[in-house]
């Protein structure tokens, strides 16, 4: 392979990027970006400030972006043009995260490919391209199973006082902060997405307590209640899981596949090391 391929990977709190040239692969990470609280102009400024410096000049041929929000054609428009100013004279393509989730697990098999991170999604690939996609409804609405979902329901447990004395020390010991200001972070500041998603590692601390337990357990049976037993795929082919959420409670997913008489597959922290095989052998 002669030509220089970047590749990105990307969520709402980051993105992983690798750079194929001659053969070998250049790792580099920025911040997230979603083209639902970036506008075109300040990915454009991201790319320029923290991400082109590390490529040391190197002349991309093309770029293959697959990230969140980027199903709606006027997010992906808004993305590749981005792209575009920054990358002048590539071949970009733009695509959503899910799809690079299914290629980066499934590669050119059949299967199901399922998103549990910062935000959650899934969809059935039939080894070429996705044929099957529930909608995701964002961490207002949806989200199921991902660390933003998780993260809402251990503020609310915290905020209702459900949490015992004990974790809720835990909690306090934790995070020094107070309800107005989690409420402000909510409701009035940027990425409230993220800000919920940070406290889903309150769970990952604290588990064999039998409330954070509860917690990780309902919230990811969640997901799997409302999106995988709506394709009838999933009792034919492997589920496939890619996202932190996901490979840190991979345990629960287990237990979870074989409640419910799924094939459990791989489940990976990061889909990159699928995508670089892929776009190797194209």
């Amino acid at each position: 392979m002669s030509r220089t391929i970047l590749i990105a990977d990307a969520g709402a709190t980051k993105t992983e990027w690798s750079l194929l040239r001659n053969g070998k692969v250049k790792s580099l990470e920025t911040l997230g970006i979603s083209p639902y609280f970036l506008g075109e102009e300040q990915i454009a400024e991201l790319l320029r400030k923290d991400l082109v410096p590390s490529l040391k000049k190197a002349e991309v041929a093309e770029v293959y972006f697959y990230g969140t929000g980027c199903l709606n054609p006027q997010n992906n428009k808004l993305v590749k043009n981005a792209l575009k100013k920054v990358f002048r004279g590539a071949s970009v393509k733009v695509t959503h995260d899910v799809e690079g989730a299914a290629i980066g697990l499934c590669g050119r098999s059949k299967g199901i490919a399922c998103i549990l991170g910062t935000g959650s999604s899934s969809c059935f690939f039939d080894g070429k391209k996705i044929k099957k996609n529930n909608p995701g409804l964002g961490y207002a609405l949806g989200d199921e199973g991902s660390g933003a979902y998780l993260g809402k329901k251990v503020l609310q447990y915290y905020l209702y006082n459900t949490f015992d004395e004990d974790l809720r020390a835990r909690f306090d010991a934790a995070y020094v902060t107070t309800a107005t200001e989690i409420l402000e972070n909510v409701y009035k500041k940027p990425l409230p997405n993220r800000y919920l998603a940070s406290f889903a590692r309150f769970l990952a601390d604290n588990r064999g307590h039998y409330m954070v337990e509860n917690i990780i357990e309902d919230g990811l049976n969640d997901f799997f209640f409302t999106h995988l037993v709506k394709y009838n795929e999933a009792w034919k082919y492997p589920i496939n899981f890619v996202g932190g959420i996901a490979f840190g409670f991979k345990d629960v997913i287990k237990d979870l596949c074989a409640t419910y008489n799924f094939e459990l597959g791989r489940i990976l922290q990061k889909p990159m090391k699928g995508l670089i095989e892929f776009h190797r052998d194209m």
